[in-house]
């Protein structure tokens, strides 16, 4: 961990945080699994703080079976009904019945492409885009790249996709480097 380096500034000093902005954040993901676990994440974050979601990440995985999709597109109301009982997790209705529609168009995505990571890295040609933000005021809510993914996968059937749950998704998986010019991190990835 990033002990007497310089962070982005808004890491804080939550040792889960710091963790997270040095070993996962920005950088380059191509697992199908871990793509579409961090998609419906971020949608569950929604209205919410990151680090709210953070502390839950293991209790989600749990509860939605490793963020396996063949296993969620198989929930029933049942399932449904003891997540909205797993106090581990957000229990809001909307976000955990769009977990269960988002395996269905992620499915769909990869019979499509051949993988999730072919189909949502198209939106960046394939390669992160590295920005030079000095500021936290510097960083947008969205970008354009942000917005074409954003449609697409409504297209598609996903919930919880708008462009700033899109943008905050490609900064997590490292579709752009948003790390501060100042953040060691910068340069590493």
């Amino acid at each position: 961990m990033s002990k007497n380096k310089t962070l982005c500034d808004w890491v804080g000093s939550d040792p889960e945080m710091i963790k997270y902005h040095d070993e996962v954040w920005g950088r380059p993901e191509h697992d199908d699994r871990l793509l579409f676990e961090f998609l419906n994440l971020e949608g569950a974050q929604a209205g919410l703080s990151w680090s709210t979601v953070l502390k839950k990440i293991n209790n989600y995985e749990a509860a939605f079976d490793n963020f396996e999709a063949k296993k969620i597109v198989k929930y029933d109301d049942k399932k449904v009904a003891e997540l909205l009982q797993n106090a581990g997790i957000i229990r809001n209705k909307l976000k955990i019945f769009a977990v269960i529609q988002n395996a269905k168009a992620f499915l769909g995505i990869v019979e499509e492409f051949g993988s999730f990571d072919k189909y949502i890295w198209q939106f960046v040609g394939c390669k992160p885009i590295k920005n030079h933000f000095k500021v936290l005021g510097d960083y947008p809510a969205k970008t354009r790249e942000a917005e074409i993914m954003s449609k697409d996968l409504l297209k598609r059937g996903f919930k919880f996709v708008g462009p700033t749950i899109c943008y905050a998704f490609m900064q997590a998986v490292g579709m752009v480097n948003d790390h501060q010019v100042k953040c060691f991190r910068h340069t590493e990835v």
